[in-house]
């Protein structure tokens, strides 16, 4: 067994293209898909709703979750219910706010209280958890994606605010802590030590977590001087 398999935290696959999307679906270490609109447009995607219902197509068994585009309230609520009806293994992601910092918890509540499974996005403080955790319709699958790695960006440890956040969560089986926004492999290994329910891993990152997690360290260190060489070899370099 790997150690990415013997990891307690479920492994989601984070992108947008159709081909890389359906060959992690049929990974079982894969536990379900997430993406966004930055993703589709980096990916090329400018039919929206054709990409989701082609995906959708193959991918039913695991979850997935698809993002709202809106940047008012009941157009936030119309498209949710719109993705949401598409198939019972969706999530509908809901940013935390609108673009100009207005909380969107009473969209939250709305969808929630509708029954719509929810992926609460973009939350980067403990007061948004804590805020959109209450707005939920108890029952309701839902994930609550706290940018781990955006919070590591800006100098900040995020270990202690999702350690801080799965305790706010505790006694709520149905809503599960994801850690998003993973910069590097070890990323995956800190979120399972914070004992958050998901992580998302961007496709190059999951296949270095793959190859070198459990790598010997001397190993290691000789295959790097030998990818040095080798560099130098091949740019014909003399003194």
């Amino acid at each position: 067994m790997s150690t990415l398999e013997k990891l307690n935290v479920h492994i989601y696959a984070d992108g947008a293209d159709k081909e890389g999307l359906l060959k992690l679906y049929a990974d079982p270490l894969i536990k379900g898909l997430t993406t966004n609109p930055t993703l589709m447009n980096k990916a090329g995607i400018t039919d929206f709703e054709a990409f989701s219902r082609d995906v959708l197509q193959t991918v039913k068994s695991k979850p997935i979750s698809l993002e709202v585009f809106a940047d008012t309230f009941p157009e936030m609520i119309r498209q949710g219910k719109k993705i949401a009806a598409w198939q019972n293994n969706v999530y509908v992601k809901i940013p935390i706010s609108d673009t100009a910092g207005t909380s969107s918890v009473p969209v939250i509540r709305d969808l929630s209280h509708d029954g719509v499974q929810l992926n609460v996005t973009a939350i980067l403080t403990l007061a948004q958890v804590e805020s959109s955790g209450a707005a939920l319709e108890p029952g309701v699958s839902t994930s609550i994606s706290v940018f781990a790695g955006r919070i590591a960006d800006t100098g900040f440890d995020p270990e202690p605010l999702m350690i801080a956040a799965k305790k706010l969560l505790h006694g709520r089986p149905e809503v599960k802590l994801l850690w998003a926004s993973v910069r590097e492999a070890f990323n995956i290994i800190q979120a399972n030590r914070c004992d958050s329910d998901i992580v998302t891993v961007p496709y190059d990152i999951l296949n270095k977590a793959r190859k070198m997690f459990g790598m010997d360290l001397t190993q290691l260190s000789v295959e790097t001087v030998q990818m040095f060489h080798n560099d130098a070899t091949k740019a014909g370099f003399r003194l």
